[in-house]
């Protein structure tokens, strides 16, 4: 009597104690579905927008058009020359992003893998580089590819944008790969693997992730830009996305419809991208945290 007495009373607090979780569980994704609809909805209302004309903008801003004006990405595309532009942008991306992987890969394995002398420092100075702002180095830049002829080239843009993703690569790759136990490395080094073996067949194919992030984060800058294309690039012909979207808006009036679909064509090669990687993003910026 007494067992059976004990177990109907704690029968209902039971129950209640997975009622409290359901609506914990409800009011959580209750909550992050409407901060993804607030998150999400600059992107919607750029997609719609660019079928407007300027009068429908002006005075429909929020609503859907009324006649999808699909000319506005052709004319985007032809007026501004969003072709050689496009065709910049994704040159100066690859191959600033492909010269930080590569930088970075290294510097990153000597820095979680080896021991010596002053590794603290360098750390420190890497770490330091990321507190840098970008843009207070402009002036100075513009002086330096000056004297040295860069101006109007590619590698004007390549060699600051990698510049100013390695420190934040370093930091991202060095954390991962010191999670990586050495028991693995020291099997590769038994069965006869070399040095360059074991970054190029296992530490590389490990960090991934981490590579993915770093990917990610360093190819939406270069292709975001605007203020370094803007002072070291003046050439019709080397111009990159966000300059040549800038041709639309003047210092009278702004073709808003052509200024969208500009944008919303340029923002397609970046979701695309997160939307390849975005699985190992999300594993990269947190295995590093853990150790083991």
């Amino acid at each position: 009597m007494n067992q059976s007495a004990l177990q109907a009373r704690q029968a209902p607090s039971h129950k209640t104690g997975i009622s409290v979780k359901k609506w914990r569980g409800a009011i959580l994704w209750t909550f992050l579905t409407i901060y993804g609809l607030l998150t999400l909805y600059p992107l919607f209302w750029l997609f719609i927008s660019a079928f407007k004309t300027n009068a429908e903008f002006m005075n429909r801003p929020f609503a859907l058009p009324e006649a999808w004006q699909l000319e506005n990405f052709t004319r985007a595309w032809a007026s501004s020359k969003m072709g050689t532009a496009f065709l910049n942008s994704v040159i100066v991306s690859v191959v600033s992003l492909a010269l930080t992987l590569f930088i970075a890969a290294l510097a990153s394995y000597v820095l979680a893998r080896f021991k010596f002398r002053f590794k603290g420092w360098i750390m420190t100075f890497f770490v330091v580089g990321m507190l840098i702002p970008i843009h207070s180095t402009l002036v100075p830049l513009f002086i330096l590819m000056k004297q040295i002829s860069l101006l109007n080239t590619y590698w004007a843009l390549i060699l600051p944008y990698t510049a100013f993703a390695l420190p934040t690569a370093i930091f991202v790759l060095t954390a991962y790969l010191s999670s990586v136990p050495k028991e693995i490395e020291e099997a590769a080094y038994i069965d006869g693997t070399g040095l360059w073996g074991v970054f190029l067949r296992i530490m590389l194919p490990i960090s991934l992730p981490a590579l993915a992030t770093v990917s990610i984060l360093s190819f939406l800058h270069s292709w975001n830009d605007f203020s370094f294309a803007l002072v070291f690039i003046s050439k019709t012909s080397l111009k990159t996305l966000p300059l040549s979207i800038a041709t639309f808006a003047d210092g009278y009036q702004t073709d808003y419809g052509l200024t969208l679909a500009a944008m919303t064509i340029s923002v397609i090669p970046t979701i695309a991208m997160y939307l390849m990687f975005q699985e190992q993003v999300m594993k990269g910026m947190t295995a590093g945290a853990v150790k083991g």
